[in-house]
C-alpha cells in the first residue's frame, strides 16, 4: 500500500494538518482511501467543544436519563455518593417505620385488655329500689380499708397494721368531676353519723363492715342524693405496695410526726415516702382533731400520688410504667362495669389541682357509737350543689388541718 509522504499529496500543495486522534462515532475512517494516514485524520475546522454534544447522540424520549451518553462523563467525574438513601433503601426504611409503629400499637392495645382483664371487680353499684337517677357529672367513691386479710404476719409487722379482725373502711372519698369547672375530692368522715339501710343509724365506716362495697355504697348514694359512676377500693397492703411501685412520692410536712401505733415517725421537712411510710402518714390520727385532720392528709396525699403517677419520669419510662400499671391492678378492686381506661381518666382529672374539701357537719355529738359527727343542713346544702352541677360556694369549703403543706 502506497503511504504519502508527510508534505502531502504530490498534486495537492496545500499543507495538511493532522491531530492524533482516537476514532469517534461519526468521523471517516483515515484508512477509507482519501489518502490519509492510518491513525489520524485531518484536523476539523468546525469541531464542537468537548463540553457540548450533538444533538442527534441524545437518547430517545422517554429514555431513563442514565441512558444518555451526553451525561457519561459527568457520571466519571462525579460518582454516584455512596451515603446517599436510594428510593428503595428509602421504601425499605419507610416499611421498617410502619411495622415498629404497627408493633408498639398492637402492643399497647393487647397491654390495655391484659390488664383490664386482671382487674379484680366485684358487684359494688348494683340497682335497688329508690337509687338516685343520674347526676350531672361523673363520681367516683374511693375506699380505704383496714383489713388485714391477704396480708402476712410479716407484712402485718412491717406495716404496723395490727391484728384486728373484720374490715372497715379507714377512708371514704369522693372523686367528683363536675360538667365543668375543676375535680373535687371530698372526705366523709368515717365517724359521720348516718343512716345505714337494714341496720339503723351508725357510723359511717360500719357499713362496710355490715355488707361490705354494696352496702357501703348504698349508704353513701342515699346520704348525698348523687349517683356512683365508679367505685375503687384498696387495701394496707395494696396501698403500700402501690406507692413503692411509682417510686416514692416527695411530700413536705409542717410538723414532726410521731406515732408508734401507724408505725410513723417522719421530722419536719420534705420527704420522699415509700409505701410503709405513705401508710403510716396517711393512717395517723395524732392530731388535734383526729379524724378531720386525717382526711385532709389523706386527700393531699392522693392528689400528689396520681401527680407522681403521671409525670413524664413514670409514664415515659416502661421501667417505672408497667410496674405502677401491675402494682394498681394488683392492689385495687373495682366494680364489675370498671375498666383500666376508667381509672387512667382517674388519675388523669387528680393530676392538677383538684378542690379538697371534708364533708360539712354539724359538730359532734355523743351517740351509741361513741363520739360522732352529726349530719346537718350544711350536709345537705353541699350535696344539693353537686345534684344541681352547681360549684360550692367558698363558705362550704373546708381543707384545713393536717400535716402535709
Amino acid at each position: 500500500m502506497h503511504v504519502p509522504s508527510p508534505g502531502g499529496n504530490q498534486g495537492d500543495h496545500r499543507p495538511l494538518a493532522y491531530s492524533h486522534i482516537p476514532d469517534q462515532p461519526g468521523v471517516p475512517d483515515p484508512r477509507d482511501g482519501h489518502g490519509a494516514r492510518p491513525g489520524v485524520i485531518p484536523a476539523q475546522p468546525h469541531r464542537m467543544p468537548p463540553q457540548q454534544h450533538p444533538q442527534h447522540l441524545a437518547p430517545p424520549v422517554g429514555a431513563p436519563a442514565h441512558a444518555d451518553p451526553r451525561h457519561a462523563a459527568d457520571r466519571r467525574r462525579f460518582p454516584a455518593n455512596p451515603f446517599r438513601r436510594s428510593p428503595g433503601r428509602k421504601l425499605r426504611l419507610g416499611r421498617i417505620a410502619l411495622v415498629v409503629v404497627i408493633a408498639l400499637v398492637v402492643g399497647t392495645i393487647g397491654g390495655v385488655f391484659y390488664f383490664d382483664n386482671k382487674l379484680h371487680r366485684v358487684d359494688a353499684l348494683a340497682s335497688y329500689a329508690g337509687r338516685p337517677g343520674p347526676t350531672p357529672g361523673t363520681t367516683w367513691l374511693i375506699v380505704g380499708t383496714d383489713s388485714r386479710a391477704d396480708l402476712s404476719q410479716a407484712d402485718k409487722d412491717r406495716l404496723a397494721t395490727g391484728d384486728g379482725d373484720g374490715s372497715r373502711t379507714d377512708t371514704i372519698m369522693l372523686v367528683h368531676k363536675p360538667p365543668s369547672g375543676s375535680p373535687m375530692i371530698i372526705s366523709i368522715p368515717r365517724d359521720l353519723y348516718v343512716e345505714i339501710p337494714g341496720n339503723g343509724q351508725h357510723k359511717i365506716n360500719a357499713a362496710f363492715n355490715f355488707g361490705g362495697p354494696k352496702l357501703l355504697a348504698r349508704t353513701v348514694e342515699q346520704l348525698t342524693g348523687l349517683r356512683l359512676d365508679h367505685y375503687g377500693e384498696v387495701g394496707f397492703g395494696g396501698f403500700a405496695d402501690l406507692v413503692d411501685a411509682v417510686g416514692d412520692v416527695n411530700i413536705c410536712i409542717d410538723q414532726s410526726l410521731n406515732d408508734p401505733k401507724a408505725g410513723l415517725r417522719l421530722k419536719k421537712g420534705c420527704h420522699d415516702l415509700n409505701g410503709t411510710q405513705a401508710l403510716g402518714l396517711v393512717r395517723t390520727r395524732a392530731f388535734p382533731n383526729a379524724d378531720l385532720e386525717r382526711v385532709v392528709n389523706q386527700r393531699k396525699f392522693l392528689s400528689a400520688l396520681m401527680s407522681k403517677a403521671t409525670s413524664p419520669g413514670v409514664v415515659l419510662n416502661p421501667f417505672r410504667l408497667v410496674p405502677f400499671v401491675n402494682g394498681a391492678v394488683d392492689s385495687l378492686t373495682v366494680d364489675k362495669n370498671d375498666h383500666i381506661w376508667n381509672l387512667v381518666g382517674l388519675a388523669v382529672a387528680l393530676r392538677g389541682d383538684p378542690t379538697t374539701t371534708t364533708t360539712p357537719n354539724a359538730g359532734s355529738q355523743y351517740t351509741g357509737d361513741g363520739d360522732s359527727l352529726m349530719v346537718g343542713s350544711n350536709t345537705e346544702e353541699f350535696f344539693g350543689y353537686l345534684r344541681a352541677g352547681k360549684p360550692i360556694p367558698d363558705s362550704l369549703i373546708e381543707n384545713n388541718g393536717g400535716a402535709i403543706e
